[in-house]
């Protein structure tokens, strides 16, 4: 009688039409005659033109953003994910997923410093506004506390940590600070209208 024995997993790839196919779950059994079974459970196909395609999107990030965050997301619904990607389009940011090693490849070597430790699912949010991207992911990260956090970045050229991120997020946006400097200034003015107000009164 044959038994199945199973083989441990590794990288399996065959083609098709053309394209490059990696099983990602798989198993592979011997039976005791020799007979090779194999019981695929999903595959991805991978193309080179893709590849391509990803690598230039995030080159165009890396070109014309003056800050990226580095995304970490597990367990995101789809519906959460897309809410997420409406209200950041609305004030400007992008957001784009993509494996670690071609980010690595595009942003690695292009920054000062030294790129932040990406571990797990990793996205970038990024946009011609210096802190949005950051103020954007932060609000996000408090609703969805177990399932979105910031992991480092870049701001205007240079890589941040986690912490040097977060921090860039707490910075009020350029509308509200405006309106504090205006305040700033206009606070002195007020209360020497006031005193020359009073002064009047007493003539």
């Amino acid at each position: 009688m044959n038994r199945l024995i199973r083989q441990p997993r590794s990288h399996l790839f065959f083609k098709t039409g053309g394209r490059t196919h990696r099983l990602l779950k798989y198993s592979l059994y011997f039976s005791t005659s020799g007979i090779l079974f194999t019981f695929i459970e999903n595959s991805v196909a991978i193309t080179k033109a893709k590849k391509q395609d990803i690598l230039a999107r995030l080159e165009d990030i890396r070109k014309s953003s003056e800050s990226i965050v580095f995304v970490k997301f597990k367990g995101v619904t789809v519906k959460d994910t897309t809410i997420m990607r409406q209200k950041m389009r609305s004030e400007g940011v992008g957001y784009f997923v993509a494996k670690k090693t071609l980010m690595k490849r595009v942003f690695g070597e292009a920054f000062e410093g030294e790129m932040p430790e990406l571990e797990g699912e990793i996205a970038v949010a990024y946009s011609t506004d210096a802190i949005a991207p950051a103020q954007n992911v932060k609000e996000f990260a408090a609703k969805f506390k177990d399932n979105i956090a910031i992991v480092g970045g870049v701001f205007q050229g240079v890589f941040k940590n986690k912490e040097e991120m977060t921090e860039i997020a707490s910075i009020p946006p350029l509308q509200t600070l405006r309106g504090m400097f205006a305040q700033l200034i206009n606070s002195p003015r007020q209360r020497f209208a006031v005193v020359l107000s009073k002064v009047s009164e007493t003539k």
